[in-house]
């Protein structure tokens, strides 16, 4: 089979190649060929494997190429993130609304001729919840919980959802759209997402370095793994149907955390002097985003498809760790006592 990756060479879009690979097969069918598409080439190691072809530039300008490579599987990752969308409207719309129809009608154009339609799964965000005036949102937001998305990001997220799902209401695409928590640790430098402090409270003290954090410590959200993000993601593609239940968005698991626990993980983990590289200095921009999103989420249906949280945040800083010896990052980790 055909699988094409928008977002390619990205964190989760990397980590996401890397799995199929070292897997083989998707749904039980042998993967042959594996499209990334991204701003940016991929790492020479994932494009050395014989099955990986690259494509780079803005995902808008590739979709055109795209008619006629009939697809078996999409996974559409490519997306701006949460700070540039609010500090570049247009940019948000064109590289999060305009590239999703696009693609979409590419995919479109190849069903037909006893050509089945791509299953695609969609990578949307928490970002789609938020607190209305006419919708108070709950402390925890679930499958079912009315999206009200108080960003622009969030806003072209649950927009895609629906595109994805009326999209395959026509059957010109077999979507499923998977909402992502905050994914953490990221590793690399910060990015423009309004989340990226997520990150950089774990990764640049183990590094050791200073870091700042935008928010209260009182600050809840829900953050996963990498690895259980790209988990989730590989098992809404293989779940059937009828264990996916309709086309609405689900969730994907989140463990719910404050930024108080995860700096009590990373001093239980890598010590106090780790911990105490963390200093908080509040961003009235980034803290007036992070505001609107859910303290908290619940993921039923992913629950029922066997997927779970992490136990504890200790675990998401250890995997980080391990990952970075297993690359040889000794740079990330320099802040460490050996």
């Amino acid at each position: 089979m055909k699988v094409l990756i928008t977002g390619g060479a990205g964190f989760v879009g990397d980590r996401l190649a890397r799995t199929l690979l070292a897997r083989g097969t998707l749904g039980g069918r042998r993967i042959e060929q594996l499209l990334l598409t991204d701003q940016y080439a991929p790492r020479a190691d994932l494009l050395a494997d014989p099955r990986v072809q690259a494509r780079t530039g803005p995902l808008l300008d590739q979709c055109q190429a795209l008619r006629g490579e009939r697809l078996d599987g999409v996974f559409h990752l490519a997306s701006a993130v949460s700070g540039e969308c609010e500090l570049d409207f247009d940019l948000g719309l064109r590289s999060n609304l305009d590239s999703t129809r696009a693609l979409l009608d590419a995919l479109r154009a190849d069903v037909g001729a006893g050509a089945a339609p791509a299953r695609l799964v969609f990578s949307s965000s928490v970002a789609v919840f938020g607190p209305d005036a006419a919708v108070p949102m709950p402390a925890i937001v679930t499958d079912t919980t009315l999206p009200t998305p108080q960003t622009s990001y969030g806003t072209h997220k649950l927009v895609c959802e629906h595109l994805v799902s009326d999209y395959t209401r026509k059957g010109y695409v077999d979507g499923r759209s998977a909402r992502l928590m905050t994914v953490t640790v990221r590793p690399g430098k910060p990015n423009g997402a309004a989340s990226s402090f997520f990150s950089g409270i774990i990764r640049e003290p183990l590094a050791g370095v200073e870091a700042i954090c935008p928010v209260a410590p009182t600050v809840s959200h829900p953050v996963s793994s990498p690895q259980r993000t790209v988990e989730g993601l590989i098992a809404v593609f293989e779940a059937s149907r009828e264990a996916y239940g309709g086309r609405t968005a689900l969730n994907l698991p989140g463990l719910n955390v404050t930024v108080q626990q995860m700096l009590d993980a990373l001093e239980a983990v890598a010590g106090p002097a780790v911990r105490a590289r963390v200093r908080f200095e509040r961003d009235e921009r980034i803290a007036g985003i992070v505001a609107n999103w859910p303290s908290g989420a619940r993921a039923d249906r992913a629950a029922a498809l066997g997927l779970h949280p992490e136990a504890d945040y200790a675990n998401i800083i250890r995997q980080y760790i391990a990952d970075c010896r297993q690359a040889g990052a000794t740079d990330a980790l320099k802040g460490m006592t050996p």
